[in-house]
C-alpha cells in the first residue's frame, strides 16, 4: 500500500486534530471543577474576612462607648501614668482641667511645680488662662513641695483643705 503525499498530511492534520480534540475533552471537566472550587474557596475566605472585620469593628464601637471620650489631654496623661505622675489637682488651685493642661505641658510630678522657674510661671499663667502672678500668690510651687515631702496635714492646714492619703 501507497499513500501519497496528499494523504500522509491530511492523516497528520487528522491525528493531530484527534489529540487536541482528546486533550480538551479529557480534561474539560476536571479542571472547570478545580477553577468552580477555587471560586468558591475564594468568596468564602472573602464572607470570613468580612465577618472577623465586622465583629472587630462592633468590638471597638462597643469599647468606646464603654471608655468614654477621648479629651485632648487623653495622650499626655496616658504618658504620665506610665511614667508616674502625682495628682497636681491637690494643690489648691488647680482644678482637674488645669491638670490636663499641667500634664500636657509636660508637668506630671510635685519636684516639677516646685521647682518652676518665674519665666516658667508666667507661660503656664498664660496657658491656663490666669492672671499674671496667680501661681505665686496661690504658692502653688510650696504646696508642691509639702506635696512631694508628703506633709499632707500641714499642706491641708495651711491652705485650708484636708487632704487625705491616697
Amino acid at each position: 500500500m501507497s499513500f501519497t503525499l496528499n494523504e500522509i498530511a491530511l492523516l497528520a492534520i487528522a491525528l493531530v486534530a484527534g489529540v487536541i480534540l482528546g486533550l480538551m475533552i479529557s480534561g474539560r471537566g476536571k479542571y472547570k471543577r478545580l477553577w468552580r472550587d477555587e471560586q468558591i474557596g475564594h468568596r468564602h475566605s472573602i464572607q470570613d474576612r468580612d465577618q472577623r472585620l465586622q465583629a472587630a469593628n462592633e468590638r471597638i464601637a462597643e469599647l468606646e462607648r464603654q471608655s468614654g471620650p477621648i479629651g485632648p489631654g487623653t495622650a499626655s496623661a496616658v504618658a504620665g501614668a506610665v511614667y508616674g505622675r502625682d495628682d497636681l489637682s491637690m494643690i489648691s488651685g488647680v482644678t482637674l482641667q488645669d491638670e490636663i493642661s499641667l500634664n500636657e505641658a509636660g508637668y506630671h510630678r510635685y519636684s516639677q511645680i516646685a521647682d518652676l522657674s518665674d519665666e516658667q510661671q508666667a507661660t503656664l499663667e498664660g496657658r491656663l488662662g490666669r492672671s499674671p502672678g496667680t501661681i505665686h500668690r496661690e504658692e502653688w510651687p510650696e504646696q508642691a513641695r509639702l506635696l512631694q515631702d508628703g506633709k499632707l496635714d500641714e499642706h491641708g492646714r495651711r491652705y485650708d483643705r484636708p487632704v487625705t492619703s491616697r
